[in-house]
C-alpha cells in the first residue's frame, strides 16, 4: 500500500493560514497598521480604494527594515519579536507569529517599499500568490510602504463573498479606531477613495476619543484611575445618562491590545446596577495593563480573545474602580449634608423645651346622616328644620335593594318623599346601588405593568405588552417604507447629532429609507448631520438618541453586495434595511415594560395584535403570547 500523507506546498499552506488571518479587507489594515506601530512609526498614512477592494496602502516613517529582512518578513513564521519559547510569556507588541505578511502575499499582489535610515538606498520587492516576482534596489523614504492590490484575486470564492463596499468601508473603519484609540501619541491618517475620512494629530487620550465621536462625547465620560498588585486600570466611562439599549463604543484594550471579554463587560453593567434601565448600555474605554506571563493572547487567529490567569480577582477590581468613579464625580445620588444650606436639625433639650402631644379637634355630635347637604364634607352644622328630613330612618333597607334589584315601582314605594315632594336623596341611593350591580369586569387585565392577562376559550392567555407592541408597529413602519406613505413632522428647534466615520458610512447607506419612514436629515459637514423632523407619531421620544440607536443597530447587520446589478439583489438589499430600520424604530417607541395601560388601550393593543401577520413571535423571533391551559388552571385546584 502506497503512502497518502505528503506535505502541502508553500502556497496552499499559506492560502490555508490565509483563511484564519485574513477574512476581508479590515484583516489587512489591521495586521499592517499594526507592523507600522511595531515599527516605531509617529506618522501612519492609510489609503484605501474601494473599500480594500483594488487597493490598501499603509506608509510609515518607522525603522524600516534591510534588505535581508524585508525578503525574509514574507516568509512564514518569520517574526522578529520571539526567540524562544518563553518569549511568548513576555509579549509587548502586536504581532508576534508571523503569519500577517505570508497570509497577504498568499492570496493578493504586494509591493514592499522600505529603507533603515542608515541606508543610503532601500529596498522594493514585489510578490504575488507567495511568488517572488522581482526584487530590487530602490530609492524610498525611511520606513515602510506596504501596497496590497487585489485583495483575493486569485480565490475568486473568497473575494465573491465580500460584502458591499460600504460594509468594508465600516468595518476597516473599525478596526482603524481600535488602534487609533490606543496610541494617541502617534499621527494616523486615513484615505478612502481620494477622500480624507480621518486625520487624527497627536493628542491626550480623551482629546483622540473626541476626535473620533466628537467634542460632545468626551463631555459625557468619566475619568477611571486605579493602581494595584494585579493590574492597573486607566480610561474612561460613560455617565448613567449615557446609557443606550446597545452602545457600539464598549472597548477593553489589554496590554495595548484590542479584546473582546463579555465576562468583564458584565463587571462594568454590573457596577452601574439600578443606575441604568435594565438592558441598556454605557460606552467605555478601559485599558488594563497586567503581567504578559498571567494572560494567553494565542487562543484566536485575530488575537481579540484572551486568557487571564485571575478573571474573578480582575473582575473585582474592574466593578470596584467603575464604582468609585461613579462615587467620585457625584454619579451615584447621594446626600451629603457637609455643604452650604445644611438643613438645621435642633437639639431636643429636655429641661428646656415641652413637647405638647398634638391634638385633634373634631365635633363628636356630628352625624353625617343628619347633614343638610350631602357631599360637603359635614363639618359645619346645618339647619335641619329648613330643608327637611332627606334620610329615611328605615336606610338599612338599602343593602337589601343593591342585593335584589327591585323593579322600579317597588324602588319608588321604600323612599318617602320630602315636603316638596321630591325624592332626589332616593333616586341617588338607587342609581348608586344599580352602578354596583351593572360595573361589568374588564376584558383584560395588566399584571405588574408587563403582562396583559385574558380568559379565552381554551384557558387563560398571556401577552407580553412590549412585545406585542412591537410587533404591531414593525409591520406598521415596514407598509410605510414599501410604500413611502410616512409623515414627516418638523421639528421646531432641530437638532444635530455627530456621527463617528465607520457610523456616518452606514447612515450613507441607509439615509434613503431614513428618509422614506419620515426623517428628514440634512448634512451639515463633519460627520455631523441636522435633524428637521422626524416620522409623525414619536412625540416624546429623543430623536438624536433614537436615530444613533437606529445606525448603531444596522451596523450589526450585513446587507448584500452593492456590485451585484440584478433587480432581485437590489430588491433584497432595499428589504432587509427597511426590516433592520422598521425594526430599531419599533423597539425604540414601542410601548415600555412597567406602563399602566387602561382597559380600552389593552383592549387596542389585543386587536391590532391580532390583526397582525405573525401574532406569535416578534421579527427577531421572540414569543409574544402564552397560552395557560384551562386543564393546568384546574389541576392548580384539585
Amino acid at each position: 500500500m502506497s503512502d497518502i500523507i505528503s506535505l502541502l506546498p508553500d502556497s496552499v499552506a499559506n492560502q490555508i493560514a490565509a483563511g484564519e488571518v485574513i477574512q476581508r479587507p479590515a484583516s489587512v489594515v489591521k495586521e499592517l497598521v499594526e507592523n507600522a506601530v511595531d515599527a516605531g512609526a509617529k506618522t501612519i498614512h492609510v489609503i484605501i480604494v474601494d473599500a480594500g477592494r483594488t487597493s490598501i496602502q499603509v506608509i510609515d516613517d518607522g525603522r524600516g527594515m534591510s534588505e535581508t529582512d524585508a525578503r525574509l518578513s514574507f516568509e512564514r513564521h518569520a517574526t522578529s519579536k520571539i526567540r524562544k519559547a518563553d518569549d511568548l510569556f513576555a509579549l509587548h507588541t502586536m504581532g508576534f507569529r508571523g503569519e500577517a505578511l505570508a497570509s497577504i502575499a498568499a492570496v493578493a499582489q504586494v509591493e514592499l517599499l522600505t529603507r533603515m535610515a542608515d541606508e543610503e538606498i532601500g529596498t522594493r520587492i514585489q510578490i504575488a500568490a507567495s511568488k517572488v516576482v522581482s526584487q530590487e534596489p530602490a530609492a524610498a523614504p525611511v520606513g515602510s510602504s506596504f501596497k496590497v492590490d487585489n485583495l483575493f484575486y486569485n480565490v475568486p470564492a473568497r473575494r465573491k463573498f465580500l460584502k458591499s463596499n460600504a460594509t468594508e468601508l465600516s468595518n476597516i473603519l473599525q478596526a482603524f479606531e481600535r488602534i487609533v484609540l490606543v496610541y494617541p501619541d502617534i499621527h494616523f491618517i486615513l484615505h478612502h477613495n481620494g477622500a480624507e475620512l480621518q486625520n487624527l494629530k497627536p493628542a491626550s487620550l480623551r482629546q483622540r476619543i473626541a476626535d473620533v465621536y466628537g467634542r460632545q462625547y468626551s463631555q459625557d465620560l468619566l475619568p477611571v484611575e486605579v493602581q494595584t498588585t494585579l493590574c492597573n486600570i486607566t480610561g474612561f466611562v460613560g455617565k448613567p445618562e449615557t446609557a443606550r439599549k446597545k452602545s457600539g463604543h464598549d472597548f477593553f484594550f489589554v496590554n495595548g491590545r484590542y479584546m473582546r471579554h463579555p465576562y468583564f463587560h458584565k463587571a462594568v453593567v454590573t457596577a452601574y446596577d439600578r443606575m441604568i434601565p435594565e438592558g441598556m448600555q454605557v460606552p467605555y474605554f478601559l485599558y488594563i495593563d497586567v503581567d504578559p506571563a498571567a494572560v494567553d493572547v494565542n487562543i484566536h487567529p485575530t488575537k481579540t480573545e484572551i486568557k487571564f490567569e485571575n478573571e474573578q480577582a480582575i473582575w473585582q477590581v474592574l466593578t470596584a474602580t467603575v464604582r468609585d468613579a461613579l462615587g467620585r464625580f457625584c454619579d451615584v445620588p447621594a446626600i451629603d449634608f457637609d455643604v452650604q444650606g445644611k438643613p438645621d436639625i435642633p437639639v431636643f433639650d429636655p429641661s428646656r423645651d415641652s413637647i405638647a402631644a398634638p391634638k385633634v379637634n373634631y365635633n363628636p355630635d356630628y352625624n353625617p346622616f343628619n347633614s343638610g347637604a350631602w357631599g360637603h364634607g359635614g363639618t359645619g352644622e346645618r339647619d335641619m328644620s329648613s330643608r327637611g328630613q332627606r334620610v329615611p330612618s328605615d336606610w338599612e333597607q338599602l343593602y337589601d335593594i343593591a342585593s335584589a334589584s327591585p323593579s322600579r315601582e317597588e324602588d319608588q314605594s321604600l323612599f318617602p318623599t320630602d315636603d316638596s315632594g321630591s325624592d332626589i336623596s332616593s333616586v341617588n341611593c338607587k342609581l348608586s346601588a344599580v352602578n354596583c350591580q351593572l360595573d361589568p369586569s374588564p376584558l383584560h387585565y395588566q399584571y405588574k405593568g408587563c403582562y396583559i392577562m385574558t380568559a379565552v376559550k381554551s384557558g387563560l392567555m398571556i401577552i407580553d405588552q412590549h412585545r406585542a407592541d412591537v410587533r404591531i408597529r414593525y409591520e406598521r413602519y415596514l407598509q410605510q417604507l414599501e410604500n413611502h406613505a410616512a409623515a414627516t413632522q418638523q421639528m421646531l428647534f432641530p437638532e444635530s447629532v455627530r456621527f463617528s466615520p465607520a457610523e456616518c458610512v452606514i447612515l450613507q447607506q441607509i439615509l434613503p429609507s431614513l428618509t422614506a419612514i419620515g426623517f428628514d436629515l440634512s448634512d451639515l459637514g463633519g460627520n455631523t448631520f441636522a435633524i428637521n423632523g422626524i416620522p409623525a407619531g414619536l412625540e416624546g421620544i429623543d430623536p438624536v438618541s433614537l436615530l444613533q440607536q437606529i445606525v448603531t443597530d444596522a451596523q450589526d447587520h450585513s446587507f448584500c453586495d452593492d456590485s451585484a446589478s440584478d433587480i432581485s439583489s437590489i430588491n433584497n438589499k432595499l428589504s432587509t434595511i427597511n426590516k433592520n430600520i422598521a425594526l430599531s424604530l419599533a423597539q425604540s417607541v414601542a410601548v415600555p415594560y412597567g406602563q399602566v395601560l387602561s382597559n380600552d388601550e389593552m383592549e387596542q393593543l389585543v386587536n391590532e395584535l391580532f390583526a397582525c401577520s405573525n401574532v406569535n413571535y416578534t421579527p427577531n423571533g421572540k414569543p409574544i403570547l402564552s397560552i395557560l391551559p384551562q386543564t393546568d388552571i384546574e389541576r392548580l385546584f384539585a
